[in-house]
């Protein structure tokens, strides 16, 4: 008898013991799960630039200026030749959505370069997602996880890329926090990105600023311009004068760059230095495109 109540004892006791353990482990795993969203985001923006730093260290001292990271919901980096290619694609794409729902091509285009690193990022590879778009309530499609903001996101997959511009203009068109923007200008790409970042699309501080800047270094308001019939958007900003909707009026202070030109040839043309061109027009390499503008005076 005693040997019994002793053994039942024992097992209690290892019972007990398996069930704090357990009670314990749960509390460690729980803890780590309470990591805030706040400071993944700070880690992630973080690392984010001490790779765009060794980037530009690594093209600095190799003497390359031809390539460029772009960080979104991809972190990649690509050449300038991958961009064009990419922007030649899905141009006519951008143009129709512009005509049928008002978005300017000029934004369309800079979105999917930025956030499917021109088609060469994890979602776009793998989901066709080309803008980076999350599940959102109410989506029954097929889906991917992706961290981005946060770990193992929900992300939209398409059928193909087509399907993804599509849902895109749909996502814009579709949801109100978005509304102010189809009362701009159709070609007024500044006051889009500047509104989309407002409205949230991102979570990145600098978003306006990148797709203002993937718009001028590409020339994508071109792109508004030939759907309109008018002069493009830039030369506008540029003069900043009531005559400037003609190319004549700005003839001499503008020079529309050239296939096979570089910035050296344009440079000497105006008999300026390559820094004056850069400093004018606000470029932070020497990457220029066919039909971009540059101030030269």
């Amino acid at each position: 008898m005693c040997r019994k109540l002793f053994f039942l004892l024992c097992l209690l006791s290892i019972v007990g013991c398996n069930a704090k353990k357990g009670s314990l482990t749960g509390q460690k795993i729980k803890h780590q799960e309470l990591i805030s969203k706040e400071k993944y985001r700070a880690e992630q923006r973080k690392k984010q630039e001490a790779e765009r730093k060794e980037v530009a260290e690594k093209k600095k001292k190799e003497g390359t200026s031809d390539s460029e990271v772009l960080v979104a919901t991809s972190r990649i980096a690509v050449t300038t030749d991958v961009i064009n290619n990419y922007i030649l694609q899905y141009k006519p794409i951008a143009q129709k959505s512009m005509r049928d729902h008002g978005i300017p091509a000029s934004i369309t285009l800079a979105q999917g370069v930025l956030e499917s690193g021109s088609g060469q990022g994890t979602l776009s590879l793998n989901a066709n997602n080309h803008f980076g778009i999350k599940c959102h309530q109410g989506w029954t499609g097929e889906s991917v996880r992706h961290t981005d903001d946060a770990p193992d996101e929900c992300f939209r997959k398409y059928t193909n890329p087509e399907e993804s511009y599509r849902d895109h203009s749909l996502f814009l068109v579709n949801r109100s926090r978005y509304a102010s923007l189809f009362s701009l200008d159709k070609d007024d790409y500044k006051g889009w990105a500047t509104g989309l970042k407002k409205a949230g699309y991102a979570t990145d501080p600098k978003y306006a600023e990148k797709l203002i800047g993937l718009i001028e270094r590409y020339a994508l308001y071109n792109y508004d311009a030939e759907v309109l019939g008018t002069t493009p958007k830039r030369i506008e900003q540029l003069v900043q004068t009531p005559s400037s909707s003609s190319f004549a009026a700005v003839e001499g202070s503008i020079h529309v760059v050239q296939k096979g030109e570089t910035l050296y040839s344009i440079s000497r043309k105006y008999n300026m230095t390559v820094e004056q061109v850069q400093a004018l027009n606000n470029l932070k390499s020497n990457s220029i495109s066919a039909g971009q503008l540059l101030k030269v005076k």
